[in-house]
Formats: C-alpha cells, sequence, structure tokens
C-alpha cells in the first residue's frame, strides 16, 4: 500500500473560528463534527481537523496549500477582503506582497493563532 498523508490536527484558541477563518480564506467548507474535531478537507482528501485547547500557549505551526492559478486570485481576494496582512516570505517582511518562487506565485499569511499559513501555485523545485 502506498503512503498517504490523511490527517493533522490544527490545535486553536476556538476551533471554530479558526476553521471557518480557514475554510473562508481557501474556499473550502467545514465539515461535521467529529468529537472534538471540526475538519476542513482539502481536494486530495487530506483533513485538518481543528481543535479548541485549553493551554494557554498555542504552539504555532506551518501548513502550506499547492493551488492552481485561479484559485490563488480567489484566495488572495478573499484575504485581502478580510483585512488579513499577507507576505512574500515566512519572516514576514514586505506586507502585502506576493512572491514569484520557483516560476510560481505565493504569500504568507497567519490564521487567528498565528498558525504560518502559505499559499503556492508551483511545488518547491519548480514545474
Amino acid at each position: 500500500m502506498a503512503v498517504h498523508f490523511n490527517h493533522t490536527i490544527v490545535f486553536s484558541r476556538d476551533r471554530q473560528v479558526s476553521a471557518e477563518f480557514l475554510a473562508y480564506v481557501l474556499g473550502l467548507k467545514v465539515g461535521r463534527q467529529w468529537g472534538p474535531f471540526l475538519p476542513v478537507e482539502t481536494a486530495n482528501g487530506v483533513t485538518l481537523d481543528f481543535a479548541t485547547s485549553d493551554q494557554e500557549t498555542i504552539t504555532e505551526h506551518h501548513y502550506a496549500f499547492l493551488v492552481g492559478e485561479d484559485e490563488f486570485d480567489e484566495i488572495l481576494e478573499r484575504v485581502k477582503a478580510a483585512g488579513v496582512t499577507y507576505y512574500p516570505d515566512p519572516r514576514l517582511s514586505r506586507p502585502n506582497e506576493i512572491n514569484h518562487n520557483d516560476g510560481g506565485r505565493g504569500f504568507y499569511f497567519l490564521d487567528p493563532d498565528r498558525h504560518g499559513m502559505e499559499v503556492i501555485t508551483v511545488p518547491y523545485g519548480g514545474w
């Protein structure tokens, strides 16, 4: 059997707020609650399962999403409409710019719990 990535748990202060934020930005839907989790499923079947944490500090993680050119434009417009600052690099320098790495386009932004989200049109290493 081949190995496939299936899901990851994303801890947040409020799973509903965080799941709805990501689903809105990416143009996805929040799935039905399953136990303590609210899933947001990507096109390849991988879910980000949002869970509310009672810990005072949420450990920040990085999540990258590979999208098509049309989806990129739509996602960027939703980020702008939501008033979210985006950046061309993970150091979060040069606000409201995108990058053109590897012959594609990309940007980074933070979710409500400061998880680093990345949207790219070309995988690292190019086409």
